[in-house]
């Protein structure tokens, strides 16, 4: 029996469309200095934030982008339904410290590099379904805090290889809202979404993460496509979380073979726009707070400015963990899209 609001297989419909409200992005001063700099809310003077630890700083840096998300929509902690988000450190402790101190309902999420568009796409049903409004959709990461869990600590100087890609320290935040029940101009709605599943192609190299995610991006677009008809150039922009440059070239090629090619054109990734190529991040940033900060303060503001009329925003993530890797598993990945269009005056 098919779900009232679903799509096909994986996709699904917001009917009413929520808005989203307001948005924030807080990052690091290595992120400050890269392409889309004066573009974050804020940027902070250290890595380590003013904290007696980077597990600490990475959960203050969360919490900073959800009150500066709150005061852009001229809310109080208060208002706020729920809360939806995750990071990368274990038991998503640093999405969990932000929510104490919000003291707001939380539903905490892990999706590893997917857990904004996760955060969207839960958020939207919850809002879509009159269950919650307004929604804080949030995801943050670390540079320390995830080299110290996932590889190797930074005192360790390891060499790192050509296809790493460099944890963005930083964190997005979005509101979603009802439409109309906030006085803020919207910067976009949401319209549709596709849950992905988890794909295994056997990559077990911890420092290669985009090939570990290219599969599965694959997989999620291919069906959007299949599930809604839709074609890629109804989009102004297809855009991936943080495959970076490998990840990227592997997804166009995995597309190709399963019958959907996509254009180059209309093709952006969120891990290759936040760095530049002189910063040395390799295969470009990665982390929970790539695609959410990029798309609070570049993809957002340019719906809700009328340059694009319709995105497709996906973001990836690796599924591993130090055990596992300790143990010889290989690492599955997952991507989980949403559809985001302009607000027409």
């Amino acid at each position: 029996m098919q779900a009232a609001n679903r799509i096909g297989y994986q996709t699904v419909e917001y009917r009413t469309q929520p808005w989203i409200a307001a948005a924030a992005s807080v990052v690091g001063p290595r992120e400050g200095k890269g392409p889309l700099g004066n573009m974050f809310d804020l940027v902070a003077q250290a890595a380590d934030f003013g904290q007696e630890s980077y597990e600490q700083a990475e959960a203050a840096i969360l919490r900073e982008a959800c009150r500066i998300c709150l005061s852009k929509a001229n809310i109080g902690e208060k208002s706020v339904q729920a809360m939806v988000g995750g990071d990368l450190l274990n038991q998503i402790m640093a999405s969990s410290l932000a929510a104490r101190a919000l003291k707001v309902p939380f539903l905490g999420l892990y999706g590893a590099c997917s857990t904004m568009a996760e955060g969207l796409l839960v958020g939207g049903m919850l809002c879509d379904g009159g269950y919650a409004s307004p929604v804080l959709c949030c995801a943050g990461s670390h540079y320390a805090t995830a080299e110290r869990q996932y590889r190797y600590p930074l005192e360790y100087g390891n060499q790192r290889s050509m296809a790493a890609q460099w944890t963005v320290t930083g964190a997005g935040v979005s509101m979603l809202s009802s439409p109309g029940s906030l006085e803020t101009k919207p910067m976009a709605k949401l319209t549709r979404g596709c849950i992905g599943r988890v794909v295994d192609m056997g990559v077990n190299d911890a420092n290669n993460m985009g090939a570990a995610m290219a599969p599965s991006a694959a997989a999620t677009l291919c069906a959007y496509f299949d599930d809604t008809g839709d074609a890629p150039d109804s989009f102004d922009r297809i855009i991936t979380g943080d495959l970076g440059a490998v990840g990227s070239e592997l997804m166009l090629e995995w597309c190709q073979k399963m019958g959907h090619p996509l254009p180059r054109e209309r093709m952006m990734d969120c891990g290759l726009a936040i760095f530049h190529p002189s910063q040395d991040s390799h295969a470009g940033g990665s982390g929970c707070g790539c695609s959410a900060s990029v798309l609070s303060a570049y993809i957002l503001p340019r719906l809700q400015r009328g340059e694009w009329k319709r995105v497709l925003f996906m973001a990836t993530g690796a599924l591993m963990s130090p055990t596992t890797s300790q143990q010889g598993e290989t690492i599955p990945g997952v991507a989980h899209a949403v559809v985001l269009e302009e607000v027409q005056a």
